[in-house]
């Protein structure tokens, strides 16, 4: 194993071992769930920078898997709606964390009478090399784990996810980004990556990096300011600006022309007729919002017709878009 990965196993060893609650410092409101109440030390334990757990994903009871356990607050709510014997796997490579993970679901268990602990199958596992048969899982999920890999190392944790993904599974991930160019001596500094603080990459490589796997739908769900690393605490010559992004990558069929990608754009028709139909799969009825991929927007745009209007990115969309 890299030198780099021993040093997150002890910096999470470290954090199983005696809960640290400024470890990462999420902005999202944690769910809220009728008769679902969450262990307090599930929150201290809430390593994350976003939040994975969207409801629409989660229909039919779902086959569930969760890379980097923490302290297993996620784990709660995706059983929440899974509600079966193993129906979320938990896979970490840290013992200690494992082992707190554990105990907090026996507390889980003593404050919600719904939940079993049967239903969370916590196992050794790396996210490199998973413990999981192939097209055997509905929703996948990570939460501020794959900004510490290096990008050799994300490709290959991309691409087992995809491995043990169904047909149209859904891989949902939290992690840090950052537009600017990470010096390298951030970059390299192991105790930063670990700290889910330096391998930040910027959005469209992010993004790129996804449908290489293979991915033929991305859905960027959520984007907020997360960090800065400053001049005065860190090794940088300007200030840089992390933020946290929330994507949904759909394992749909690569299309011909590309991924769709939805980064919140939408498109609306101002003209005097019925609809407006591009002969390629979308129709604009007058003044309904149509939230469209990325190409969409760009064809739309490209064609020069003053009765549609195409929003720019707004990086936040939830579904029910057309493409």
């Amino acid at each position: 194993m890299e030198s780099y990965l021993e040093t997150t196993k002890d910096i999470y060893k470290a954090a199983a071992e005696t809960p640290d609650v400024g470890l990462c410092c999420t902005t999202t409101p944690v769910w809220a769930f009728p008769e679902l109440e969450i262990p307090q030390i599930m929150l201290d334990m809430n390593y994350g920078c976003g939040s994975t757990v969207h409801p629409r994903d989660l229909i039919n009871s779902p086959k569930i898997l969760y890379v980097g356990v923490g302290g297993g607050m996620e784990l709660l709510q995706f059983a929440y709606f899974s509600r079966q014997k193993n129906g979320v796997i938990g896979v970490d490579v840290v013992d200690e964390m494992m082992d707190a993970c554990r105990n907090n679901m026996g507390e889980a268990a003593n404050q919600n009478a719904w939940f079993d602990p049967s239903f969370i199958d916590v196992r050794k596992g790396d996210a490199l090399n998973l413990p999981i048969e192939d097209e055997s899982i509905d929703v996948a999920a990570q939460n501020c784990l794959f900004n510490i890999f290096h990008e050799d190392d994300l490709r290959k944790a991309l691409a087992e996810m995809y491995r043990v993904l169904k047909p149209r599974g859904r891989l949902v991930l939290s992690d840090p980004i950052a537009e600017q160019e990470m010096p390298d001596a951030l970059k390299f500094d192991e105790r930063l990556r670990g700290l889910c603080l330096s391998g930040a990459l910027p959005l469209e490589r992010y993004i790129k990096m996804i449908t290489d796997a293979g991915f033929g739908t991305i859905e960027i769900r959520a984007k907020r300011p997360y960090r800065i690393l400053d001049t005065k605490n860190y090794d940088t010559p300007k200030s840089i600006l992390i933020e946290s992004v929330e994507v949904a990558a759909i394992k749909d069929p690569m299309p011909e022309d590309g991924p769709c990608i939805f980064t919140g754009r939408t498109a609306i028709y101002t003209g005097d007729k019925e609809y407006f139909d591009d002969h390629k799969g979308h129709v604009l009825l007058p003044n309904q919002p149509l939230s469209v991929c990325d190409k969409t927007a760009g064809n739309l745009t490209d064609l020069g017709n003053d009765d549609i209007w195409v929003s720019e990115s707004t990086y936040f969309y939830d579904g029910g878009g057309c493409c």
